[in-house]
């Protein structure tokens, strides 16, 4: 039944009803949902770009990304199948803050228009056009309608879609495609249906809710439509007299709201269950018998599982057993039939026979018997790599214990390099499928000659990506072609799942990279001195305070690559790619960069000392307050670089084209600007041609520049560049 309750509004008629708005519902409801997005939007790009335009400011301090923004970095990136980024970057202090609120205004900004449109119907856009949200009743939907219309209805069934369609089909991971798809499936969620009353969209029908206009009354036609009430239940004859109250009312109470209340679909469903009582009993009953059912069966495949699992490893054991006393000295068994004992050992793969087999390899002396070890252990495979590492370990600290000249170094010596080549063995044997492997802190760099042998890790050509060799001694290894990086299961480049190694804080000076795939691989603080690393991929790597000390890396890809305070001094960078680099603070002192190509790189704060940048190309680079003095610098590219407060003393800058750079603050004391003859031994920069060099300076402005002297300015003011002292 229909009850009429009837709701008196205190304010008079003048003042409780606004005036009309022109435009059409529809159009108020599109406008006021782009107002909405726009709100949002503005108060997250708007801290967001504040803080990417302070963070690209050389002249404020740097400190690690927050952890809140770190870890919402990675939250977004797995599912849109971005590049994963394991390491925490630098960024300038503000930067933190403005991130963090570009991260927490707009969610603040949510919840407080989703408060307001479960208490008042409307957000605040919504009541600058004149449009309410209302129930079934005619009233305000309550805080879980307006979470299932908005949170569930409006975003997440369309943006669902929308990435299932995107995730298994050919666009993925184009993110391109997925923004327009989402886009289309937002606003095709918001197409009105056909509906009772009218039409409205999917959200509404989620939620029970209807949208109408906010400046008539709630029980105008919007909602009761061809005679119907709110409820869209028509009077029924017996239910006259009722109406006859309602209408009666209505005209009492000019002012009033007349609304009503719907129970009917509760209602119908309680009389269903009463007038089958059977039919209820047995859907009850049939549930309730299922889920028994279900757990009856999971119980039992469990209990069976662990059974069985106990009975396996009962008779490992036993064979374990066996085979442990065929090998004992009291045995005595030929060294064929030892052999064969251990490879049954090795054939068990459970980790008693992994830990004893470990055991035995570093305390047996049989070369034989050794290499017999060691081949049981491979066949194992990766599953024996945490039990060599727990041995490498102690084998590692055992020697470090000794003396140099102490007799017993040369045994322990011997056993650590067994247990290293063991472990060369199982990662040369396993390529590609050490996903997940951990070799911290393993001591797996060259040993000292041991009878005129040593132990030196080679894996050249070696799929090891996803392995963690943080902290590792990989000194004077070889990763000649060898990968870090790999496609996951999806099968592509640079989504979230690619298997990455963590080279962080290792060991590997004078270690061979050459032709490797570093790319975006994590080597914060690690050392590479002297390592060569010609035309390796270093692109997007994370190279944060790392040591490339004389490092070699002619042709390398290091685009992208993070170089935070990391220290270069003395390497070979000839014809190396270093575009969008990041190098703030790095120490560069007497580099050869010959060819380089560092356009729009960040070299604020850079020491390149007496380098050598022949030829280099540092378009649009930023080299604010870097020192460039006593630079070698002939035949280079600065057209629009930034060299705000740069140090270029004693630097040569011949032929270099200075062209949109801005020069502000810059030390030119002892600076050699005029071409001079090019030395005939000099091959690599070729002397233009006559007419070229006066676009050298054409159109920089010197105002600003520091200890130019009379023969630079003359050579300023007379190849067009602007300076006030010019006639």
């Amino acid at each position: 039944m229909t009850t009429p309750i009837v709701k008196k509004s205190n304010n008079p008629p003048s003042k409780n009803l606004a005036k009309p708005n022109s435009l059409p519902l529809a159009t108020r409801r599109l406008a006021a949902w782009a107002t909405e997005i726009t709100l949002l939007a503005t108060t997250g790009l708007v801290p967001f770009g504040l803080g990417v335009y302070i963070n690209s400011r050389s002249d404020i301090n740097r400190e690690p990304l927050n952890p809140a923004l770190v870890v919402t970095e990675r939250a977004i990136a797995r599912p849109l199948a971005l590049p994963a980024d394991y390491g925490i970057r630098n960024v300038a202090w503000p930067t933190n803050y403005l991130w963090m609120l570009a991260l927490l205004a707009p969610t603040a900004l949510s919840w407080w228009q989703l408060y307001l449109l479960a208490k008042t119907g409307s957000t605040l856009p919504k009541r600058w056009f004149g449009v309410k949200v209302v129930n079934e009743e005619g009233t305000s939907p309550g805080l879980a309608a307006v979470v299932v219309r908005e949170g569930i209805g409006r975003w997440t069934v369309p943006m669902s879609v929308a990435y299932i369609l995107w995730r298994y089909s050919f666009a993925f991971p184009n993110l391109g495609l997925f923004t327009s798809l989402a886009v289309l499936m937002v606003m095709g969620e918001a197409l009105a249906l056909p509906a009772r009353r009218g039409r409205k969209a999917l959200h509404d029908w989620l939620a029970g809710t209807y949208v109408v206009d906010a400046n008539r009354p709630v029980s105008s036609p919007d909602l009761a439509s061809s005679g119907r009430g709110l409820s869209g239940v028509s009077p029924q004859p017996e239910e006259g007299n009722a109406a006859l109250a309602t209408t009666a009312m209505a005209m009492s109470y000019p002012q009033a709201e007349v609304i009503t209340t719907d129970n009917s679909s509760l209602i119908s469903l309680w009389r269903r269950m009463q007038q089958n009582p059977s039919l209820t009993l047995f859907g009850v009953a049939l549930t309730s018998m299922t889920a028994v059912l279900a757990t009856l069966i999971g119980t039992q495949v469990y209990i069976q599982t662990q059974q069985g699992n106990r009975e396996s490893q009962k008779i490992n054991s036993q064979q374990f057993l066996e085979l442990v006393k065929q090998l004992s000295p009291e045995s005595g068994a030929s060294i064929e039939d030892r052999q064969r004992t251990i490879l049954a050992l090795g054939s068990l793969k459970d980790f008693q026979s992994i830990q004893f087999l470990t055991d035995m390899m570093v305390k047996e002396t049989n070369p034989i018997l050794i290499d017999t070890i060691q081949q049981a252990l491979t066949s194992v495979g990766t599953a024996a790599i945490p039990e060599l590492q727990n041995k490498n370990q102690f084998l590692a600290t055992e020697l470090d214990s000794v003396g140099s000249t102490s007799p017993e170094r040369e045994v322990r010596q011997k056993r650590l390099q067994v247990n290293q080549q063991t472990i060369n063995k199982i990662l040369n044997v396993y390529s590609g499928k050490t996903l997940g492997l951990d070799l911290s802190r393993t001591q797996l760099g060259q040993s000292g000659t041991v009878g005129g042998s040593f132990f030196n890790l080679v894996l050249d050509n070696i799929d090891l990506s996803g392995i963690k060799f943080k902290s590792a001694n990989l000194n004077q290894a070889s990763f000649k072609g060898s990968r870090f990086r790999s496609v996951g299961d999806d099968g592509r480049w640079d989504t979230y799942d690619d298997a990455i190694a963590d080279l962080s804080q290792a060991q590997m000076k004078q270690a061979n990279f050459t032709d490797a795939n570093l790319s975006r691989v994590l080597m914060t603080r690690s050392d590479l001195s002297r390592a060569t690393l010609n035309r390796a991929n270093l692109s997007n790597a994370r190279l944060i305070g790392a040591n490339l000390s004389s490092a070699q890396l002619v042709g390398a890809d290091l685009r992208g690559t993070v170089l935070e305070n990391a220290s270069l001094t003395g390497a070979d960078l000839g014809d190396a790619k270093l575009q969008e680099a990041n190098l703030y603070g790095a120490r560069l002192s007497r580099v050869i960069a010959i060819g380089a190509q560092l356009s729009f790189a960040n070299l604020t704060k850079t020491d390149w000392q007496s380098s050598d940048l022949s030829g280099a190309d540092l378009e649009r680079a930023n080299l604010s307050n870097a020192d460039l003095s006593a630079t070698r610098m002939t035949g280079a590219i600065l057209r629009s670089a930034q060299l705000e407060n740069a140090n270029l003393r004693n630097a040569d800058l011949s032929l270099v084209d200075l062209r949109g750079a801005n020069v502000a603050g810059a030390d030119f004391k002892d600076t050699i600007l005029t071409p001079s003859r090019q030395d005939p031994a000099d091959q690599f920069v070729q002397t233009p041609e006559l007419g070229s060099v006066s676009a050298v300076v054409k159109g920089v402005d010197f105002s600003q520049a520091k200890n130019l002297d009379g023969k630079q300015l003359a050579y300023i003011c007379t190849q067009g560049g602007v300076h006030p002292r010019c006639p």
